[in-house]
């Protein structure tokens, strides 16, 4: 039985079919054994963000107070001496790098539960329910993208699974492609359902 053909994933906005062949082989991404469902193994940056949860970001906003607090801590218990102007570089070094650390636990925390590696159930009802609502407006799952095909392979290949080392090296996703790690034939059958429901009903 001939394989279902979808739409595209990701809309081109500088090739078509008159440019001929522009891609190469996919190369399908390495699957890991987690203990959740993975909902997308490079997710857009804008998507990780808006999926955070406000536990998240209050777990970041205390580790970003804690780096300022402390220091107030020391200077209580054992004065630097340095002076008032002095004290104010050292709060905003500190500030800055708390701010940053509490921003990126925020993303680590919300990165994770697209892996699969905690507990994900509200993040796949709403995965589903947006890309089955893109499904049934007629447009591409994962947006549009003015970069070649084989660049968005490229892009995608270098912030796979970035999250794991964002402790290291932060990394993101700032690119539309159509390489996540997942079959999107599910979104299309939930949208073919959920339009036979609503025939059915009217």
């Amino acid at each position: 039985m001939a394989q279902q053909q979808y739409p595209r994933e990701v809309e081109n906005l500088r090739e078509g079919p008159e440019h001929g062949e522009t891609g190469r082989p996919f190369v399908p991404a390495r699957k890991l054994n987690t203990d959740y469902p993975l909902i997308d193994s490079d997710p857009h940056f804008r998507r990780v963000i808006s999926y955070a949860r406000g536990s998240d970001y209050l777990a970041g906003s205390l580790l970003a107070a804690s780096g300022p607090a402390l220091m107030l801590w020391w200077e209580r218990i054992s004065p630097s001496e340095v002076g008032k102007g002095g004290f104010a570089s050292v709060m905003r070094l500190s500030g800055f790098i708390s701010l940053t650390a509490g921003f990126l636990y925020t993303y680590q925390r919300s990165i994770h539960r697209f892996y699969g590696f905690t507990e994900n159930r509200r993040e796949i009802e709403r995965d589903m329910r947006e890309m089955t609502d893109c499904v049934k407006r007629g447009e591409p799952l994962y947006g549009k993208s003015s970069m070649a095909e084989y660049m968005q392979g490229v892009a995608s290949r270098q912030s796979r699974y970035s999250g794991v080392f964002l402790h290291v090296m932060p990394w993101f996703n700032f690119v539309n492609h159509a390489q996540h790690g997942v079959d999107t034939a599910k979104y299309y059958r939930n949208a073919e359902r959920e339009l036979e429901a609503e025939r059915q009903g009217s």
